[in-house]
């Protein structure tokens, strides 16, 4: 078996016929679980950063991440197509107006062919997904849903501010828009082990979305976690312990659905621990070993 799971690079190539990357874009929004609407405090794992490059507070425009963007990216991986990549924060938490004009601005931009929106499954009602619904005709769209558990106490542990029935309602009235579906799942979380992370995978299995990132619990500077991770109560993941729960996350994910991730890109410069996260060639290259040792693929035990 070449293909152990479905890829997103192979999912795009299959749509267009050349690589297409996306870009990520800090727009400068902001989160309702930092802005004071429900904390000030923001995810347990979270710093003011929001995994966001900082590029709006340097004066950079959507436009000009987009064209620095497609520039490196042309060069170092030969891409033809962009897909818009809003990532900072919480990228539906603004007026519409605002919405509009920063998702139009990057639509406009030559060879930008779609949009992947990151975001908060408490931030979206229906004028938003409506926005988005129309671009979906002619631009690919997903939108992002930030759920990391189905562990309601887990999510109240990190400080996520909703619930698991948020994640599902959203996903309810997204559904049926030619919007694509994401979710975003954390493994690693504090007081989580195997089963907890199998419960969360079959959840989603079950919710039939598009497409899912994997992510890797990291501690970074000026976070809670590095709080509790500096105390000694909180232990990371070692690379070979995160590689296996990958896999057998992946078994039990439907084998159609799209892999956006399988890890995350800490920046170097705010990264506590673990340091093998640095490594991402490395530990993509196990999760591909390791699947080939278990003769295994994505979606191998996945419920019918």
């Amino acid at each position: 078996m070449d293909k152990r799971y479905h890829d997103f690079n192979t999912y795009l190539r299959n749509i267009y016929g050349c690589r297409v990357q996306k870009i990520t874009i800090d727009a400068g929004l902001t989160c309702p679980n930092r802005d004071g609407t429900l904390s000030t405090e923001g995810c347990l794992y979270c710093n003011d950063r929001g995994s966001g490059t900082g590029a709006y507070a340097r004066g950079f425009s959507v436009t000009d991440q987009l064209l620095e963007g497609k520039r490196v990216l042309s060069k170092r991986y030969k891409a033809k197509k962009f897909i818009a990549y809003f990532q900072s924060f919480s990228n539906t938490y603004a007026p519409l107006a605002r919405l509009k004009k920063i998702y139009e601005e990057a639509l406009a931009v030559e060879n930008v062919v779609g949009l992947s929106i990151g975001t908060r499954p408490d931030c979206v009602d229906e004028p938003v997904l409506d926005l988005l619904s129309g671009y979906s005709e002619d631009y690919l769209t997903w939108i992002e849903y930030g759920l990391q558990s189905v562990h309601d106490r887990t999510l109240a542990f990190i400080n996520r501010g909703h619930d698991v029935a948020c994640f599902t309602k959203a996903v309810a009235i997204t559904r049926n828009r030619g919007i694509k579906i994401c979710a975003h799942v954390i493994l690693g979380l504090p007081m989580e082990e195997k089963h907890h992370i199998l419960e969360t995978a079959n959840a989603i299995a079950d919710l039939k979305i598009d497409g899912i990132k994997i992510h890797l619990l990291y501690v970074v500077a000026g976070t809670k976690l590095e709080q509790v991770y500096l105390q000694g109560q909180y232990r990371c993941l070692q690379q070979q312990e995160y590689v296996d729960l990958v896999c057998d996350f992946l078994e039990h994910i439907p084998k159609d659905m799209v892999i956006q991730r399988l890890t995350g890109d800490p920046h170097p410069e705010e990264l506590v621990a673990p340091m093998w996260s640095l490594r991402k060639a490395q530990t993509l290259s196990l999760i591909r070993q390791t699947l080939e040792k278990r003769d295994s693929w994505q979606g191998k035990f996945a419920r019918p």
